[in-house]
């Protein structure tokens, strides 16, 4: 049977990287990203993570990707792909209409009469934790969502849920379960948020498309990396419907108050690490590094007071090879009214970038890989080349230029996607409103630490 040649991906930028890529991985000669920043060291007052030491003990988490979980199988990688793109789309879209301006108008919450919907199409995510609910605890799959602030899990009873790849969480069982009252300081931080029959704190959570989760909001132990930590306000879900595919529910990572981050406080320092794997197993960690990483790159947060879940960040320009595109200055501003910005969302797999940005990106990769055989587009992946011949190609280094001076650029592995044997596509995606997106493809491989409580998010050199 003859050997499938090693495809190897030959960078051209201002430092040249050569890196190893069969199809089913990239490999690296040279495993360093590289990471620039022009700018002097954060001050004092201002530094994100700091050194305290060389022993971490901060919750960890192995994050597993969605199809380990679930036990999908497709009839060929294009399949899978597609799969994928679809619940990328769906996400997308939902991100558009979360973040437009007109969707932060305040609704109240609905009652016990609430229409369920089917659906939750907008695509939860990509990347699954393991987590324990309650006394004893209960292992769980939840969902990893850095664009939401709730953790919920579906509860007995159950009126209307999912199939999820656990047994339900059943509150009777668990020693440390405790409704909120209604009318208190908890409760009253969810926007959607009311008073049930039996007087406890009733919650409703929308995805956007109609679609939510609805039950008892109450104050739970949570087994984290083998850390038991008290009272965490979670929805115990009666009513669920949607497309988690296995999960239990979703831990929401976002900026507000009632995320894991948010509730944890000093004990979290407002920070939390991951890394993601494109396959076996990437990384959560809980917590304020104690020591900065050697080599990484700090980017302030943006706050979007309209958002104030998602994580924005200050993008400039971007660079193909060591060309920066010729872009409009503000094209990835984040306006007074809340429209477009950049968001950082683990949720979104395919990087969504404004019409303009994306055809110049696509235009100056197509015009520096140069003859490389095309191949038909795939779904929304319209830029794709048939490599299935070759045992290694050229091809230019993509760069994000942040506020600040930062510069990011990404390894091969990061740009190209393959749909099929020996067929890759660019990454990227077009986007005709909302903001843009950096999605989990050009974030994998990449220690990524979100430092909140000072305002930063930083690129590491750690690979996994």
């Amino acid at each position: 049977m003859p050997t499938k040649p090693l495809l190897v991906f030959v960078f051209f930028t201002s430092m040249a990287v050569v890196s190893h890529a069969s199809s089913l991985r990239f490999q690296y000669i040279d495993r360093r990203h590289n990471f620039t920043a022009k700018q002097a060291s954060t001050s004092s007052s201002s530094s994100p993570s700091s050194a305290h030491g060389s022993r971490d003990r901060r919750p960890s988490f192995a994050l597993v990707r969605r199809d380990a979980v679930t036990g999908s199988t497709y009839p060929s990688r294009r399949h899978a792909v597609l799969d994928l793109v679809a619940r990328d789309n769906a996400r997308a879209e939902y991100l558009a209409s979360r973040l437009s301006p007109a969707a932060y108008q305040p609704t109240g919450f609905s009652g016990s009469e609430s229409k369920v919907v089917s659906g939750l199409d907008e695509g939860s995510g990509e990347y699954f934790v393991r987590v324990g609910i309650g006394s004893p605890p209960t292992e769980q799959y939840l969902v990893v969502d850095s664009g939401s602030d709730v953790i919920w899990v579906q509860c007995k009873p159950c009126l209307e849920c999912y199939a999820q790849a656990d047994p339900l969480f059943d509150p009777a069982t668990s020693a440390t379960f405790s409704a909120v009252p209604c009318g208190s300081a908890v409760c009253r931080t969810l926007r959607t948020s009311g008073c049930g029959d039996s007087g406890g704190c009733d919650y409703e959570v929308s995805y956007g498309d109609g679609s939510y989760t609805k039950g008892a909001l109450a104050l739970e132990t949570l087994t984290l990396g083998g850390t038991a930590v008290e009272g965490v306000a979670i929805g115990c879900g009666h009513r669920n419907r949607g497309l988690f595919v296995g999960a239990a529910g979703l831990l929401g990572l976002g900026w507000g108050p009632m995320s894991l981050v948010g509730q944890l406080g000093g004990a979290a320092g407002g920070a939390f690490s991951y890394c993601l794997a494109s396959r076996g197993a990437g990384s959560l960690v809980l917590g304020r590094s104690e020591a900065v990483p050697e080599g990484a790159v700090w980017v302030p947060l943006v706050r979007n007071p309209q958002a104030p879940s998602f994580y924005y960040v200050g993008l400039s320009g971007i660079g193909v090879g060591d060309e920066r595109l010729p872009l409009q200055e503000d094209l990835f501003q984040l306006t007074e009214d809340g429209a477009g910005g950049v968001v950082m969302d683990t949720g979104t797999a395919v990087t969504r970038l404004p019409q303009e940005a994306y055809a110049a990106l696509r235009d100056a990769f197509v015009a520096a890989v140069g003859a490389l055989p095309r191949a038909p587009g795939v779904s929304l992946l319209d830029t794709c080349y048939d490599l299935s011949g070759y045992t290694s190609v050229r091809v230019p280094t993509v760069s994000f230029y942040f506020d600040g001076a930062a510069t990011l650029t990404l390894p091969a592995r990061n740009l190209l996607l393959e749909v099929d044997g020996g067929i890759y596509c660019l990454a990227f995606a077009p986007s005709s409103s909302g903001p843009s997106i950096l999605g989990n493809i050009q974030q994998e491989g990449i220690q990524i630490t979100v430092d909140s409580a000072n305002g930063y998010i930083g690129f590491g050199p750690t690979t996994c």
